[in-house]
C-alpha cells in the first residue's frame, strides 16, 4: 500500500493509518523504509507553516500534566523565513512529543490547583463541616437550587462543582456577564431531555447571577419550581438588593464567609506541597541541572513554574521554614501573601504564583515590594463595602470615636471614594446625631462640603478630617431627628386631618369671612405667652418634640455601661451616673 509524508514530522506513513498516526502525536504507524510513497520524487514535502514554528524551551512544565492535543495542521506560506524552514524539520518531532496541552498550560494556577474533592476544600466550615445544613442535605441526595453569596474568591464556583460532582448531576456552567436567555433555554431544554430519558439531573451553575436583570431571572421560575432542573448561583452583591423575592423564594441562600488567615495559610502550603510533587527527582541533562543550581533565569515566563527553581527532590513543606525547594518562599513572604490576599484564595495563590516563577536568591525586600505593588485594594463604589465603610464612619462620629471616624475616613479616601459622597454623609450627620446640641456643626459640614466642590482631593482630605474631628467631639443631640420620626408616624395617620381654623391662611375677605384665621393671637403683640391651636384636635397632646433634658424614652444597661467604663474610660465611673 503506498505510504504519504506526514506533515507533521514528515516521516513516510502509509496511507491507511496517517489519522492515527496523527491522533498517537506521530508516535505510532511509521512505515519502513523503502514502502512506496505517493508523493512525487522531485517534489519537496511541504513544512508547517511558520505560525507552528514557534520554538519552545525544552525544559517541559512539571505542572502542565494533560492529554496531548496535535496542533492544527497548515500548509507552508510563501512568505516563510528560510530560516524558520530549516530549523522546523531537525526540532519539530521531539518537540511536539513533550508539548502539553495549550489549554492547561495557559491555567493560571489557582485553575489548575482548584480542588477536586471536597476533603480538599478549605475554609467555610459552617457549611461544608460535619452535621451541616449542606452536608445534611448531601446525604439525603436533595440540595435544591442554591444561591451561594459572598466576596470573591472565597470559593462560590468550586463548592459548586463539587456539590454537582458530589450529586452525580451533569454540570452545566454560564456567566451571566456573557450568556443571554437564549444560552438559558439551551441548557433547560438539555435538561429536561436528559432527565426524560436517562433520569440523570442536571445543574446550571450561573456566575455573576446578580448581572441578570429581573425580567431574566424570571425565566428560571418555572423549571426550578417544576424540578427540571437546579440552578446554583454564585454571587458577590447582596441577593435581597439585586434578585427578585420570586427566585429569592425558590432557592436557599448560603452566604459564604471571607476566608481566615489560617484558611489562606492551609491553601498556600497545599498548593507548595502539589506543585512540590510534580518536581522530578532526577535531571536527565547534566546542563539543566547546573542551570537550575545556579539560580538563572528561564527563557519565557509562561512554562512551568518549576522551570526557574532548583530541580531537588521532593522535600517536605512546613511553614516553620523556608519552603523547599523554592528558597524565596520564606516565612516573611508567606505571611505577605496571607496579609495581601485579604481572604480571598484567588489572589493569595496569584501572589505565590509570582514568588515561584522568580529566581530562588532573589532579595527578599526587593520581592515583598513587587507583591505589594501587584495587589490593588478591593472596593466598590457601588458595592457593599461602600455602605458598609460609609456606615462605619457615622457610627464611629456618632459614638464619639474619632479616631475610628478618622479610620474610615482614611480607608474610603485611600481607594479613590468620592469625596463629595463623604461630605454629603458629613452633613446628614450634623443635624442627625449633633442637631440642637451644637448649632455650628451644620455650617461646618456644609463648608466642608463646599471645599470639596471647589478644592478636590487630594488637598479637601484636611477639610475632611477637620469636619469629621469636630463632629466627632461635638456634644449629641437627637430630639429634632427623633421628633420628626414621630411627627411623621402621626402624620401617615391620617393624611387628610384638616388644618385647624385659627392657624389657617386668610388673604381674602371671602376666606375671613368662612372663619379662616379666627382665634388666632398673634404672638409679637403680646408681652407673654398665649394660646392657639397650632394642632388638630386629635394630637394636641402630643409631645413630638421633647423636652431639653427629657430622658423618658431612653434605655438604661447597667451591663453596656460598665464595659464602656472598663474599656473606654480607664476603669473610671461615668460622672453621669450621680445625676441619671
Amino acid at each position: 500500500m503506498p505510504s504519504v509524508s506526514c506533515p507533521i514530522c514528515l516521516q513516510p506513513v502509509l496511507e491507511e493509518n496517517i489519522n492515527k498516526h496523527l491522533d498517537s502525536g506521530c508516535s505510532i504507524h511509521v512505515a519502513p523504509q523503502g514502502e512506496p510513497s505517493s508523493q512525487p520524487k522531485n517534489t519537496a514535502p511541504k513544512k508547517l507553516a511558520p505560525i507552528f514554528s514557534k520554538t519552545r524551551d525544552k525544559h517541559a512544565s512539571a505542572l502542565d500534566d494533560g492529554p496531548l492535543v496535535p496542533p492544527s495542521i497548515t500548509q507552508d506560506t510563501p512568505t516563510s523565513s528560510k530560516k524558520r524552514k530549516s530549523e522546523l524539520p531537525s526540532q519539530l518531532s521531539k518537540r511536539f512529543k513533550g508539548t502539553p496541552s495549550n489549554f492547561k498550560s495557559a491555567m493560571p494556577l489557582a485553575e489548575r490547583l482548584r480542588p477536586q474533592c471536597l476533603d480538599e476544600f478549605f475554609g467555610q466550615k459552617h457549611l461544608i463541616g460535619p452535621g451541616s445544613i449542606l452536608m445534611s442535605m448531601l446525604d439525603s441526595g436533595i440540595i435544591g437550587s442554591l444561591v451561594l453569596w459572598g466576596p470573591p474568591g472565597c470559593g462560590k464556583t468550586t463548592l459548586a462543582r463539587l456539590l454537582a460532582r458530589h450529586m452525580d448531576c451533569n454540570l452545566r456552567e454560564l456567566s451571566a456577564t456573557s450568556a443571554g436567555t437564549g444560552d438559558v433555554r439551551a441548557v433547560f431544554e438539555e435538561a429536561k431531555a436528559t432527565l426524560s430519558f436517562t433520569g440523570r439531573k442536571t445543574i446550571l451553575f450561573l456566575d455573576e447571577v446578580h448581572r441578570f436583570s429581573k425580567a431574566q431571572q424570571d425565566i428560571f421560575l418555572p423549571c426550578i419550581e417544576q424540578g427540571q432542573i437546579q440552578m446554583i448561583g454564585a454571587t458577590t452583591e447582596n441577593p435581597s438588593f439585586r434578585l427578585t423575592g420570586a427566585l429569592l423564594s425558590r432557592c436557599r441562600v448560603l452566604v459564604l464567609e471571607r476566608l481566615t488567615d489560617d484558611d489562606i495559610r492551609s491553601i498556600i502550603t497545599s498548593a507548595v506541597e502539589r506543585v512540590s510533587e510534580s518536581v522530578p527527582r532526577e535531571q536527565p541533562e547534566p546542563e539543566r541541572a547546573v542551570s537550575s543550581l545556579a539560580g538563572t533565569e528561564p527563557v519565557t515566563l509562561q512554562n512551568s513554574l518549576s522551570r526557574s527553581q532548583p530541580q531537588f527532590s521532593r522535600a517536605p513543606v512546613s511553614c516553620d521554614g523556608p519552603f523547599l525547594p523554592y528558597a524565596q518562599l520564606t516565612d516573611r513572604v508567606v505571611s505577605s501573601i496571607v496579609s495581601l490576599s485579604t481572604g480571598d484564595a484567588r489572589t493569595a495563590l496569584s501572589l505565590l504564583e509570582l514568588v515561584l516563577v522568580s529566581k530562588p536568591d532573589r532579595d527578599e525586600h526587593t520581592l515583598l515590594a513587587s507583591l505589594r505593588q501587584s495587589v490593588s485594594a478591593s472596593y466598590d463604589r457601588v458595592g457593599e463595602s461602600h455602605y458598609d465603610m460609609i456606615s462605619a464612619l457615622h457610627k464611629s462620629i456618632r459614638g464619639g470615636h474619632g479616631s475610628a471616624a478618622m479610620y474610615w475616613l482614611a480607608r474610603m479616601l485611600t481607594v479613590g471614594e468620592d469625596p463629595l459622597y463623604i461630605a454629603r454623609r458629613l452633613v446628614v450627620c450634623a443635624s442627625e446625631d449633633i442637631g440642637l446640641a451644637d448649632a455650628h456643626a451644620l455650617p461646618l459640614a456644609m463648608a466642608a462640603l463646599q471645599a470639596c466642590q471647589v478644592i478636590g482631593m487630594p488637598e479637601c482630605r484636611i477639610n475632611l478630617a477637620h469636619c469629621v474631628g469636630y463632629l466627632s467631639e461635638a456634644p449629641k443631640c437627637t430630639r429634632a431627628y427623633e421628633a420628626y420620626n414621630r411627627a411623621e408616624v402621626a402624620a401617615k395617620s391620617d393624611p387628610a386631618m384638616p388644618v385647624p381654623m385659627a392657624v389657617r391662611n386668610a388673604p381674602t375677605a371671602l376666606m375671613k369671612e368662612l372663619g379662616y384665621a379666627e382665634g388666632y393671637n398673634y404672638n409679637p403683640n403680646f408681652r407673654h405667652p398665649v394660646c392657639n391651636e397650632y394642632l388638630p384636635a386629635a394630637f394636641r397632646s402630643d409631645k413630638f418634640l421633647k423636652e431639653v433634658g427629657d430622658l423618658s424614652d431612653k434605655d438604661w444597661n447597667e451591663q453596656e455601661l460598665l464595659r464602656w467604663e472598663q474599656e473606654e474610660n480607664g476603669g473610671r465611673l461615668w460622672e453621669g451616673r450621680l445625676s441619671a
